[in-house]
């Protein structure tokens, strides 16, 4: 199963439209133990990264250098920082090879994780975005070992990735703004796990449909 990183423009497009369209329930789960304003900056640059791919004619690991380096330049706080690497990491991992494969894909999977653990000191249990992608790639990994296709790789990955984010809710917040809120943010999902499932769901089901479609 792959389909051609021309085709995976489609992936790029998926995942800022799942961004933007969640604007308001992000900046919502924020506004419980954040600053409320996720969803807004979020959205601000992804959208912001689809006008800039609108007047492009970019294949996936353009469109995802793309993501970044508006992310980085446009939005600013930590989520800037952090998702920037997240995209360029999967640009960098993708940009040499003209079929996304099963391994591939996991490439750019540790490639975008392996760039935000360096700059994140946040681990499991620290309520982030790392709940999230920590076993999300660690599932993708686990599936591929045993030879899975990549179909069940991203199923594999997303319902890892929807465990972690619902683990969110028991966990008091130790790294970030919620960290002022401590045991106080038990009982609420973190607004950056959240943002990360919602990339992470959009990438596997946009590129499910592709190798399916292929």
């Amino acid at each position: 199963m792959e389909f051609t990183n021309r085709a995976g423009i489609a992936v790029v497009t998926a995942m800022i439209e799942a961004v933007c369209s969640n604007r308001d329930y992000l900046s919502r789960i924020d506004a419980l133990v954040g600053d409320g304003d996720h969803g807004i900056n979020m959205s601000k640059g992804f959208s912001m990264a689809g006008e800039e791919l609108g007047k492009l004619d970019a294949d996936m690991s353009e469109g995802l250098l793309t993501i970044s380096k508006v992310l980085v330049s446009k939005i600013g706080g930590s989520m800037g920082p952090l998702y920037g690497s997240f995209f360029r990491g999967m640009a960098v991992a993708s940009k040499d090879e003209s079929v996304i494969n099963t391994t591939v894909m996991l490439n750019m999977l540790q490639k975008a994780y392996g760039r935000i653990a360096m700059l994140t000191s946040a681990q499991v249990g620290d309520k982030t975005l790392i709940d999230v992608l920590n076993p999300a790639v660690k599932a993708y990994e686990e599936a591929a070992a045993e030879g899975g296709n990549m179909e069940v790789c991203l199923s594999h990955m997303l319902d890892a990735a929807k465990r972690g984010l619902e683990s969110t809710k028991e966990m008091a917040a130790k790294v970030g703004r919620g960290s002022r809120l401590g045991e106080r943010a038990i009982g609420h999902q973190d607004a950056g796990a959240t943002s990360c499932y919602i990339i992470l769901e959009a990438l596997a089901e946009a590129s499910i449909r592709l190798v399916k479609a292929d």
